[in-house]
């Protein structure tokens, strides 16, 4: 049996979207700031979606509304919280763009205030729409699903972790496979990861750890601005895999990769995570190994050039020789 005490709470929660309501028909809702025509047109050529979309970013596509009192006519301004705020130029970039938003949210987030009960649907993943679908093979998404499961991030907190914490649906794009450049996408992909790993707040939505500290975390790293500018965190924090195209199996921190010797070598780890992408005619040219590697950064005992390891060994061979032949006519002499 129910206390009343748990009653009155389940009275006063079922009773908000009806408070909600009675006070909307005194107030009227103007947004801050509407979209220029201008841009409509431009968005409007690549999703068939715009006007209706524009029924959800009439709110969400501003930082800020105003609510007014049509008894009054006392105005107010308030700022919509940032987490709900989704930018149109953002959106329409983005990998989902030419989605309605009613394809992935039910029709019910139509009705204003939105319901509590549809804000409490489980969202869909990727796998949903991506996965066991021929026109998405090559992407391997199944594949994903398997090294997600695996990783830290579901197994530390499968109830609260999904897809959406690093892939926001609304603003995601693929860039690491048609990048030309490569320092941009090495910021937006750290940018996810730092969205939480550097931002308390967030943080402690999936963790009840006391703080976090990334350059402390980090300490034993040399050159830490070289490096975080120059990889992603992926590329130490994850299992290597052939088979997909971004690794998704995110290690435990006491597994992350410390040796040196993992990037900064003529094997650089760094041509099967970072480097994957570019072709291999690529890294050949000039003569260089790993030439690749040298279009954003110079990585110590990775970049090397045939031609001057042949030319060093002649040097070195004939250097050697010339000692020999010295120390035999020295005996000779003798």
């Amino acid at each position: 049996m129910i206390s009343t005490k748990h009653n009155h709470k389940i009275f006063q929660f079922s009773l908000l979207p009806v408070t909600l309501l009675i006070l909307l028909g005194c107030l009227s809702f103007t947004i801050f700031k509407n979209p220029d025509e201008k841009d409509l047109e431009i968005f409007r050529e690549v999703s068939d979606f715009v006007d209706d979309n524009e029924h959800c970013f009439i709110c969400h596509g501003e930082t800020k509304y105003q609510l007014s009192d049509e008894v009054t006519g006392r105005v107010i301004t308030r700022i919509l919280c940032q987490d709900r705020v989704i930018k149109r130029e953002d959106y329409y970039r983005s990998n989902h763009k030419r989605f309605a938003c009613v394809d992935c949210h039910t029709g019910k987030y139509l009705q204003f205030p939105h319901p509590i009960e549809v804000r409490l649907e489980e969202p869909f993943a990727c796998i949903d729409c991506h996965g066991y679908d021929e026109n998405y093979a090559d992407y391997q998404f199944e594949k994903i699903e398997e090294e997600y499961l695996q990783s830290i991030h579901h197994t530390a907190n499968p109830a609260e972790f999904s897809c959406w914490k690093c892939h926001n649906p609304h603003t995601y794009h693929i860039s690491i496979r048609n990048t030309e450049n490569l320092s941009a996408t090495i910021a937006y992909d750290n940018a996810i990861c730092l969205s939480c790993h550097a931002d308390f707040n967030r943080f402690q939505l999936l963790t009840d750890r006391g703080g976090i500290n990334i350059i402390q975390q980090h300490q034993w790293l040399p050159n830490q601005a070289l490096h975080f500018k120059n990889v992603r965190c992926i590329e130490c924090h994850t299992q290597i895999s052939d088979d997909i195209l971004v690794a998704h199996l995110v290690m435990p921190k006491d597994e992350a990769v410390h040796l040196c010797s993992e990037c900064h070598s003529r094997n650089s780890l760094l041509m099967v995570t970072l480097y994957k992408f570019q072709s291999k005619e690529a890294r050949n040219k000039y003569g260089f190994f790993n030439a690749v590697v040298m279009n954003d950064a110079y990585v110590i005992g990775a970049n090397r050039n045939y031609f001057l390891n042949v030319v060093s060994l002649v040097i070195f061979g004939l250097t050697f020789l010339g000692i020999i032949i010295h120390i035999g006519f020295r005996i000779f002499n003798k």
